[in-house]
């Protein structure tokens, strides 16, 4: 048998429901599926963590599991030694103390992080893959030299959402070349944390439309009574948002503004003609959906992704992107194209921005991030989540 693949987690905070939490635990104590606990192919050599709380549990955890905690990036790449000794990287910048800029963005050191594992694979002569998780970073130009600098070193790069492999219900996924009119995503919460997560959504669908994706020509943000009034004037469409809302299982009866007194809206020009929205509704929901128009007819799913029991256990919907990035481990090639997220990032910045000068349109040149979707990702559900599913997989006391 092949010797188990080593891989190092670099995290900024490790605490109960964090993203270290939901994603790297998943590697020590296995995968909750559909069809039931699926156990690690790969062995967890090395831990660092940034930040150690009051609330942390990776401490605990790792001794545990015996897994050594290291005080630095490179020694935990290392594993002590004094050069690159694991096959693969688990980066997780997501919570901790760090500030936050103008926009309301929290400046999360992924970049950072990135190039000390890049550092250390240039002056070792050997590369190899790494998971980032959620969009690479808050600035556009870090996100871009991410993505250049592992493609010059040859090391395969994920990152992104665990949405585009949750549960659908309706399953929906357009085939390839379609020709999608208009689409758009519905989200809630803050713009920063789940509007990345609406817009995963969103270019997770549409990236399959005729002629691949071309990138975006142009983003803008609106809030308040203003996307409402954009729906009259036709820049968006309220039977697409409806659709999509008709398709979340869990949301109050009546009208969407009686409900979201503070709305938000993306506005996404792509390059090519397609008209997409991102839709903000806190306060009327609590799950994601998407909706497209194909010629005459509209279609619409709900990407399911919460409620069932995972708040206070495993995060059941972590497992599916878990295993594709276990995948890519041991593969040795992406399983999911970067290029989906580089793109997500560089939006979402711009419509932060956007926001921030007064809800301007802004013209986006640099978000010309073309690419074609390969085969489909090899782990994820094919349908709604059935019930019971994924609610207890670890034993007691594991």
């Amino acid at each position: 048998m092949a010797e188990r693949k080593r891989i190092a987690a670099i995290v900024t905070e490790y605490f109960a429901g964090s993203h270290a939490d939901v994603i790297v635990t998943k590697f020590l104590k296995g995968f909750p599926t559909d069809g039931g606990l699926l156990e690690p192919r790969v062995s967890l050599a090395s831990l660092y963590i940034d930040q150690v709380s009051e609330r942390d549990i990776g401490v605990d955890l790792a001794a545990e599991y015996d897994v050594p905690i290291y005080p630095s990036i490179v020694q935990a790449l290392t594993l002590g030694g004094d050069e690159l000794a694991v096959d693969g990287v688990l980066l997780i910048g997501e919570h901790g103390d760090y500030a936050w800029n103008e926009k309301q963005q929290q400046l999360f050191p992924r970049k950072y992080f990135l190039e000390q594992i890049c550092g250390v694979m240039a002056t070792s002569g050997r590369s190899v893959p790494v998971f980032s998780d959620k969009h690479l970073s808050y600035n556009w130009h870090d996100a871009r030299w991410m993505t250049d600098r592992m493609s010059e070193l040859g090391a395969p790069l994920m990152a992104g959402s665990s949405l585009p492999v949750v549960w659908r219900n309706p399953w929906l996924e357009h085939e390839l070349e379609t020709n999608v009119d208009e689409a758009i995503a519905i989200g809630f919460s803050g713009l920063e944390i789940y509007g990345f997560h609406t817009l995963e959504v969103l270019q997770c669908m549409v990236e399959r439309r005729a002629g691949g994706e071309t990138g975006v020509a142009a983003v803008t943000c609106l809030e308040g009574t203003a996307v409402w009034e954009a729906a009259e004037r036709g820049d968006w469409s309220r039977e697409l948002a409806q659709a999509a809302c008709d398709a979340i299982q869990n949301k109050p009866s009546g009208p969407i503004e009686t409900h979201c007194e503070q709305p938000a809206l993306m506005l996404i020009e792509y390059r090519d003609g397609l008209r997409g929205a991102a839709l903000m509704l806190d306060g009327y929901v609590t799950d994601l959906a998407y909706a497209g128009r194909v010629g005459e007819q509209v279609m619409a799913t709900e990407f399911y992704a919460q409620g069932h029991g995972d708040e206070d256990g495993p995060y059941a919907h972590f497992a599916y992107l878990s295993l594709n990035v276990e995948e890519m481990f041991i593969q040795g090639a992406a399983t999911v194209p970067v290029e989906r997220t580089l793109l997500t990032t560089g939006v979402l910045e711009a419509m932060l921005t956007s926001r921030h000068q007064g809800h301007l349109r802004l013209e986006t040149p640099w978000l010309e991030v073309a690419y074609q979707c390969g085969k489909p990702v090899p782990w994820r559900p094919t349908g709604p989540r059935p019930a019971g599913a994924c609610l207890d997989p670890w034993p007691p006391g594991s």
